[in-house]
């Protein structure tokens, strides 16, 4: 695996320690498949100065407007956020940043609900348990795979009761279309994959986003990298990806986690894993990450294709 710490086409992955828009400045148009991020709500977390809310929006506005020059033309972006608060009241970020996606031409796809279990007690309103995934699209001809990112059905033996299709399986084999409301596990203290970083990417929420959106070798993008999830969840399904990240500590984070994805020693939270319940016994154990390069891969892949064959 190829790391290097400015853009360079030939690498594997880029990870620039410094301002998102000083590195894209050195991308070209049209490049990413899939851009993705969790940009500073503005609310005086540890890695972000707190701004007048129009100062804030700008950057935010310049960011964006620099990113999707370079989002191919059958790219998405999505862009997680959460809300602003000030003097106890909220502002969501969604509504206040989807002008900006729409001023330039992108098409919402979808308003993902990221819906988590824990967090903070609010005691004057009621507590905040989910943050929100804005899907924007180029164009209308953009990549979208279902099968990857399926979830088990509510009732995997249900069959049709009447009509020509009687007997057969009333849903995909495969599995339902996840919907708009994705309940995955917030990164807390006991959390397998928990680093320094206040506000970290559980990495299933990213596989996801870059299964669905990008194909084998598609390069994605994340101008506010943090520890590096987007990168993880790319390169561990073949993808190449970008990253900026203006915290050094968060950096340096972010590149042991790197070498431990080249070790096969990294442990994320299996995609597959339901959310635990105390009344089921459906405990599924942290991922350890087999890394392969896109050699060994296709050898692999060519082989068991052999070895399937050769029993047909």
């Amino acid at each position: 695996m190829k790391i290097t710490k400015i853009f360079n086409k030939n690498s594997d992955l880029v990870y620039y320690n410094g301002d998102c828009l000083d590195l894209l400045t050195q991308i070209p148009d049209d490049y990413f498949k899939l851009i993705v991020t969790s940009p500073p709500y503005n609310i005086g977390k540890e890695y972000e100065k707190r701004e007048r809310l129009e100062i804030y929006l700008d950057f935010q506005k310049q960011v964006i407007q620099e990113s999707v020059r370079t989002l191919k033309n059958n790219g998405s972006i999505c862009w997680q956020i959460g809300n602003y608060v000030e003097n106890g009241e909220i502002k969501p970020l969604d509504i206040l940043l989807y002008p900006f996606f729409a001023d330039l031409g992108l098409k919402l796809r979808n308003r993902i609900v990221w819906y988590f279990g824990h967090g903070l007690h609010a005691s004057k309103r009621f507590s905040g348990r989910y943050e929100v995934i804005l899907w924007f699209t180029k164009s209308n001809k953009y990549t979208f795979n279902l099968d990857p990112v399926r979830v088990p059905q509510k009732y995997p033996n249900k069959r049709h009761f009447k009509g020509p299709k009687k007997g057969e399986l009333s849903g995909n084999p495969l599995g339902k279309n996840p919907s708009d409301i994705w309940e995955i596990p917030n990164v807390k203290s006991n959390h397998i994959e928990k680093t320094i970083h206040p506000a970290q990417f559980p990495v299933e929420l990213i596989e996801r986003l870059v299964l669905s959106m990008t194909n084998e070798g598609d390069w994605t993008f994340d101008p506010f990298a943090g520890v590096g999830t987007t990168q993880i969840a790319s390169i561990i399904h073949n993808r190449k990806s970008v990253g900026a990240e203006l915290e050094k500590k968060y950096y340096d984070a972010a590149i042991v986690r790197f070498k431990k994805v080249k070790n096969s020693t990294l442990q994320i939270r299996p995609m597959e894993r339901p959310v635990y319940d105390p009344l089921k016994n459906n405990h599924i154990p942290p991922k350890t990450i087999q890394y392969e390069t896109p050699t060994q891969m296709a050898l692999r892949i060519k082989h068991e294709k052999e070895k399937y064959e050769s029993r047909v």
